[in-house]
């Protein structure tokens, strides 16, 4: 029998990365977040063991900004505290020139925290699994790469099931 603390550590985490703006030193959006991925990593008690392939995503919803850059990390390691690392991410964000300002603007990075083991939580933030994850093909399509067999743990559906429901509306 796994002890408490064996299973904390091994808690698999998932964090969607995005970018379409260049960084503030000029780097490419693309650069930018294969750095960020470098960045969860080094996150105290984090492992990043899989990052699925970088995709190129219109803006959703459309607009005359660029395409975006997206993947997903799966992260293993300590989930006690989602708010501690929802506020690690955005510092990572903000290290990258992220400006929050209105909702769907371009950014230079965009750190989403996913899903957090099997939790669901509705408050406070982050709400978990992200509210959005399985309604955008651009955290789906990565996800699946990185954890084929993952669960969507508030709605009971596989990531498949999820990705073919999107297939369906569009």
């Amino acid at each position: 029998m796994k002890s408490a603390a064996t299973a904390a550590r091994r808690t698999p985490i998932l964090v969607a990365i995005g970018a379409n703006l260049p960084g503030p030193d000029g780097a490419p959006p693309l650069h930018t977040c294969q750095r960020a991925a470098v960045a969860l990593d080094s996150l105290a008690g984090l492992r990043l063991v899989a990052l699925s392939r970088w995709h190129r995503t219109a803006p959703d919803p459309p607009s005359d900004q660029p395409d975006y850059v997206n993947a997903v990390a799966l992260l293993r390691g300590p989930a006690d505290d989602p708010a501690a690392l929802l506020a690690a991410l955005h510092g990572i964000e903000a290290s990258a020139g992220r400006r929050r300002s209105v909702a769907n603007a371009a950014r230079t990075l965009d750190l989403d925290l996913i899903a957090v083991g099997d939790l669901v939580r509705a408050a406070p933030d982050p709400v978990l699994p992200h509210p959005r994850a399985h309604l955008r093909d651009f955290v789906l399509l990565p996800l699946a790469e990185v954890a084929p067999d993952w669960v969507h743990p508030g709605l009971g559906r596989s990531v498949a099931a999820l990705i073919a429901a999107l297939a369906v509306r569009t």
